[in-house]
């Protein structure tokens, strides 16, 4: 016998994810797209801000996109039982896998700030954590894809500098936990005797089964991936489009020029900024192409990027919290002077 639903429950409210739909972000962020183009249509004022908008979503629109479908099929196919085995190992090799791992995540900064801290109780090494919370909002699939949309080479320079960094902060991770000036994973367990990922994966693919049936629940699953990746990504995507285009419309360029320019008080300046507004990388990449068009300094706006995740309170909380306060102060010493030094470097010879 089918239960009947729940008094004042309505199924047909619901997001595909199970909320209702006034508290789903992917909704919210179409609803600000959607009011902000239709305002220029009835408010001349703001046409400038929907002709800005809509110019965004139509050069980097189809890459948020597929950064997130490509997400919904890491999140279908990929065992989490791999990226663990993965990650655990404190070989050099293990901080080039998570920096890869972490490009193809396609994760926000709050998403990939999670999936993280879940890594780390499963028992990945802390520079592996730490590398792939570096490498998965900056340097992911999704954000080269995106960045590069809006930026062309020098976007995908920034990306590739971005991973960098989160390489080279591993290395020194792992040689500050060699000497012992950074407390070791607890966590971490020795993988089952005798497992191989390429056993496993051989026997997943025989038990599989090619039918119709099947084909649509990956189909399903892969759009709920995708959508629930949305409800870290989209709103925040969306908040970011619409300030770039309200600062691009409204703040004057000489602004920009005058106090985020490419001088080493104007990276600092860009520095500050991005620690007190981060919210989401694909939400502040536009940012970030916005102040380089406006200002001309590309390292300032690599270093608005960077910054952004490696200041951000909410990040450092959760990172203080569970992998402790020296992890904290180690990453801070380790990434600010690298942003610094790219940033000055990529100013004076990468600016337009």
């Amino acid at each position: 016998m089918t239960a009947l639903p729940a008094a004042g429950h309505c199924p047909s409210c619901e997001t595909p994810q199970g909320r209702p739909w006034w508290k789903d972000q992917v909704l919210w962020a179409l609803a600000l797209v959607g009011f902000l183009l239709a305002l220029g249509r009835f408010w001349p004022a703001a046409q400038p801000v929907s002709d800005s908008l809509w110019d965004y979503l139509r050069r980097a629109g189809w890459a948020v996109l597929l950064g997130l479908a490509i997400g919904g099929a890491i999140e279908r196919y990929v065992p989490k039982e791999y990226i663990s085995l993965w990650l655990a190992g404190r070989r050099r090799g293990t901080v080039l896998t998570s920096a890869g791992l972490g490009f193809l995540a396609s994760s926000c900064s709050h998403g990939c700030l999670a999936l993280s801290m879940e890594l780390y109780r499963k028992g990945a090494s802390v520079p592996a954590v730490i590398t792939f919370l570096l490498a998965s909002p900056w340097a992911s699939l999704s954000m080269t894809l995106l960045i590069v949309s809006l930026m062309g080479f020098k976007g995908l320079l920034i990306v590739v500098l971005a991973l960098g960094v989160a390489v080279l902060t591993g290395l020194i991770f792992q040689g500050l936990e060699a000497r012992g000036l950074l407390a070791s994973n607890p966590n971490t367990v020795p993988a089952a005797e005798g497992f191989s990922i390429g056993a496993d994966f051989k026997r997943r693919f025989r038990r599989r089964r090619w039918t119709v049936s099947t084909l649509l629940a990956d189909a399903q699953g892969i759009f709920r991936g995708g959508w629930e990746l949305g409800q870290m990504v989209l709103f925040w995507v969306a908040v970011g489009f619409s300030l770039s285009a309200v600062l691009g419309s409204a703040v004057p360029s000489h602004w920009w020029a005058k106090y985020l320019g490419p001088t080493p008080l104007g990276l600092l300046i860009t520095l500050a900024f991005a620690a007190a507004i981060e919210v989401c990388s694909e939400g502040t990449a536009p940012l970030a192409v916005e102040l380089y068009r406006k200002s001309g300094a590309l390292g300032n706006a690599f270093g608005f990027l960077m910054a952004g995740v490696v200041t951000d309170f909410t990040e450092l909380a959760v990172v203080w919290k569970n992998l402790g306060r020296q992890a904290v102060g180690w990453l801070l010493l380790a990434t600010l002077p690298q942003i610094f030094l790219l940033g000055m470097l990529m100013n004076l010879f990468g600016g337009r």
